[in-house]
Order: C-alpha cells, then structure tokens, then sequence
C-alpha cells in the first residue's frame, strides 16, 4: 500500500513538471512576431495596410509637411519706419514769426509741445489747432496739416513734427529667444528675422527651431532656417503680432529587439529609419530579425492614396511599412524612408532567438521534473 502511494506521489510529481514544461511554451516576448503583425493586415483579420518599403514608396512617404506662413502674413507690406499709430507719442515744435506768439512764451519765437500721445482713436490734441488725426500720417504730413491749422491762429508757423517711441505697434517675443519681452517696430525691426535679433536672438538649436507667429485668429508657424534662406517667409511685422521660438518638439518611439528602447525627439529635421534605429544602439546582434523592421504610422490621407493606388481617403489610415535589411536594397531603403512625427519603429525578435529561448526554458523544466523523481526515487 506504502509502495502505490508513494509511486502515485513520483507520478503526481512528474505531471506537475510536464504542466510546467508546457506552461514554459508561452516564452515572454518584446511584442508581436513577424507572422503576428502580418495578421493584422486589412487583408487577414486585421485594420492596417502592411506595405513593404521600396524607392516609389519612399517617395510619397517622404511628402514633407506642410510648414510655412500663409500667403495673408506673408503678402503684407512692411510698415513705415516713421508712420504714426495709436500709443506713439509726438514731440511738436512750432516757431513764430511775430514777437508776441500765440503759443511761444514772451522771451522766445517757438513753443514745444512734447509728450502728446496718440490716443487710441488715432487723435492727439494741439492748442488752438484742436483734434487732429495723426495715425497713419508720416510726422511731415502731421506738420502740413498743423501748419495749416495755425495758420489760421498765427501768421505762417514752421512746425516741427517728430515721432518719439512708443508703444504704438509691439511685437511681443517669447519662447526660445535670448531676452524675451515685447518690442517696438521700428525701422531696424520691421521684419520677423530682425525681430528676432531685437530679442538677442536664439538660445535653442537653429537645426530644431521654429518660429510661430499669431496675428489676430491666424497662426502660423516656420522653421528658422527657411526664414533666413527664403526671403518670402522673413514676412513683415505688425503691431500686436505675438512670436513664440521653440524647439522642435516631435518625437517617435523605437521598441523591439534593439540595443536599447526609448522614445526620441528630433535632433534634426529629417531622421532616416537607419539613422533612428543608429539613435538606439542599432539592433541586437543576439535577438533582433532584420527582415522584420518595422513602422507603424497613422498615414495621412493623400499619402495614403498615392501609395496604395485606390480609394479616396478623407482621414488618416493605418499603415505599417516593413523593412527587410537584408534584401538587395534594404539598407537603401532603411536609409531613404523618413522617421516621422509619432513614429513607432519596432524590430521583432529572430525565429532562432525564440526558439532558443524556448529550448532553454525546456530544458530547466525537464531537468527539475527530473530532479524530483531521482529525490522521490531514493526516498523509496
């Protein structure tokens, strides 16, 4: 009776290490396999479009976006370093031709007027002249029209019209900039690359830099270095544009059998996939499959189109680009299709790898499922 028990005891204990023997099959992994993700493909059971990377791909994938100012910012002409607006203030001198003038005290020919700020209306106010519009004027054409006005009070008055700084028209600069605070536009600053210098200029990479400018309800946004090298986009200041510099802040994530994971920002303004996989340590030598490169991407519409050569898409779609690197024209391929903005790169695991893994696993769980039988054998 002891002997049966004691065989049905090694027997138990036997089946307990095969349970764990097949319990070890189900091997941990980094993500899905190759065949995996091929399974969610919209022509199997899934609701991506799984195309592999060729140059035509590349090509349209590679559409960059759209980034610039728009044709209502960039078609407004420069403002007059001179011209007179609502909050500048005026300094008017006025000169007399007869010894007991109507404005100028008993000892001199002239009268000065300073500090007369335009109000909001675009008005100031002058002694026996009354209200007098001066936004929009050049201070010559405020002088004709004083001179005219007092005319009328005094016999031919020479006036004297300047404009003194004011806050008339600002601009207000932040972000990524050496000293941030707001600016007039005045002769030396009446252009966005001006401006920017006017505020010390930038203290973030000019690789990464872009440059949003609002005005009003529109916003628009460039990157630095097309401002400086296409002339169009150096678009003219106006008073209550806000511009904010700041760094590129895009970034894509890389997962898989690389040489680390980790989600990345944009160094520059173009990453390869080589490039972004280079970021990370490159591939595992001991586990990453290089026919299994892959990019998964929500693809934009037109892009979508162009590529899979049917239907009219009217909202983003789900792509998955794949990369074999070991094909002919792989790591041409890998190097000419662009990392973008929300990017997930991920590198599956080699067939051999799991497997080894699995023999590994295996092999543990026999040698404990033997280990116990020998225990349960000498004790009998």
């Amino acid at each position: 009776m002891l002997a049966n028990l004691m065989t049905l005891g090694r027997r138990t204990a036997l089946l307990c290490a095969a349970a764990a023997v097949v319990a070890s099959c189900a091997i941990p992994t980094d993500g899905p396999t190759r065949s995996q993700i091929f399974e969610g493909s919209v022509l199997r059971s899934g609701d991506a479009h799984i195309v592999m990377v060729n140059k035509r791909v590349s090509h349209a994938a590679n559409r960059p976006e759209a980034l610039g100012f728009s044709h209502a910012l960039r078609s407004g002409a420069l403002l007059g370093g001179d011209t007179i607006r609502p909050g500048d203030t005026i300094a008017i001198n006025v000169y007399e031709n007869v010894p007991e003038g109507l404005l100028a005290p008993e000892t001199a020919n002239n009268a000065i007027v300073e500090e007369l700020q335009v109000d909001d209306a675009g008005f100031i106010f002058v002694p026996y002249a009354g209200r007098i519009r001066a936004a929009g004027q050049t201070p010559d054409a405020l002088r004709r029209i004083l001179t005219s006005s007092l005319d009328e009070q005094t016999p031919d008055p020479q006036v004297v019209v300047s404009r003194e700084q004011g806050d008339g028209a600002t601009v207000s600069v932040t972000g990524g900039v050496t000293s941030q605070g707001v600016y007039p536009v005045t002769r030396a600053s009446n252009r966005l690359s001006s401006m920017i210098a006017t505020a010390g200029g930038i203290d973030v990479p000019l690789e990464t830099a872009q440059v949003l400018v609002t005005r009003g309800n529109r916003q628009d946004s460039a990157w630095l270095q097309d401002i400086y090298s296409n002339p169009t986009l150096d678009i003219a200041m106006r008073g209550g544009d806000r511009v904010l510099v700041r760094e590129d802040a895009r970034a894509f994530s890389v997962l898989g059998a690389t040489g680390s994971t980790s989600r990345m920002t944009f160094e520059e303004r173009e990453i390869s996939t080589i490039d972004a996989l280079a970021m990370v340590g490159g591939l595992d030598p001991l586990r990453a499959d290089p026919t299994g490169v892959f990019v998964f991407r929500d693809e934009r519409p037109e892009v979508a189109t162009e590529i899979l050569g049917f239907g009219k898409f009217v909202t983003d779609v789900r792509f998955v680009y794949v990369l074999d690197l070991t094909a002919p024209t792989g790591m041409f391929n890998a190097r000419d299709f662009k990392v973008r903005d929300g990017d997930t790169i991920f590198v599956t695991e080699a067939p051999a790898s799991r497997w080894s893994r699995q023999i590994a696993a295996l092999t543990g769980s026999l040698t404990a499922a033997t280990a116990i039988d020998s225990i349960l054998t000498d004790g009998d």
